[in-house]
């Protein structure tokens, strides 16, 4: 949901920009009588010379009661919003545990941290992976994980991903009982120095 949140502000925002930024540029280059075009009537600017808020734009509501206490209280919900956005930005949330079928109808509970510790361990006893670190995210019922490798230098990157989804996850998945484990790994070389052959 947060990707979708993201992508829909940027676009708003974008947009919103791209029309203030145009409203202001076409009339600021006297872009009308260079090319020999006439701005429409609603146009919110008319030349180079003018200017975004007349002087009796900035004080038309100066003296009205409502005025200062809408301005504040409409810029603190965007100081909220901004920075509600920006801490789900900073914070996935990372699975505390995971539910576990048990065969009788009731559920067990497996520790995330546990499951995290079990998938970097397996995966780092793969031939070609020097490091390895894995996160859950999603809903108790549906995780997900995102792991990161570090691969050696001799390693097949596509060798070790298919072992890693072959036997890392599949493993994961089958001692865990759930009938999905989607996961998205990234891959990393160890950086090392260039080999002299004399």
């Amino acid at each position: 949901m947060l990707r979708t949140v993201n992508r829909v502000l940027l676009a708003l925002i974008g947009l919103a920009l791209l029309g203030l930024g145009g409203a202001v540029l076409v009339p600021g280059l006297d872009l009308p009588r260079h090319w020999g075009f006439d701005l429409p009537s609603w146009w919110p600017f008319d030349g180079p010379r003018d200017v975004l808020l007349t002087r009796a734009d900035r004080r038309r509501w100066r003296d009205e009661g409502w005025w200062w206490p809408t301005v504040i209280a409409a810029l603190a919900v965007l100081v909220l919003l901004v920075l509600w956005w920006l801490l789900a930005q900073l914070r996935r949330r990372r699975l505390g545990e995971v539910s576990v079928p048990s065969g009788d109808g009731s559920e067990a509970a497996l520790r995330g941290r546990a499951l995290e510790a079990v998938l970097e361990a397996e995966a780092e006893s793969l031939d070609g992976v020097d490091r390895a670190w894995a996160r859950l995210l999603g809903r108790r019922t549906a995780p997900e994980v995102e792991m990161g490798l570090l691969l050696a230098p001799h390693a097949e990157p596509a060798v070790a991903l298919e072992r890693v989804r072959g036997e890392v996850l599949e493993h994961a998945r089958g001692s865990a009982g759930l009938a999905r484990l989607p996961a998205e790994v990234r891959l990393r070389a160890v950086r090392h120095g260039a080999e002299r052959v004399s």
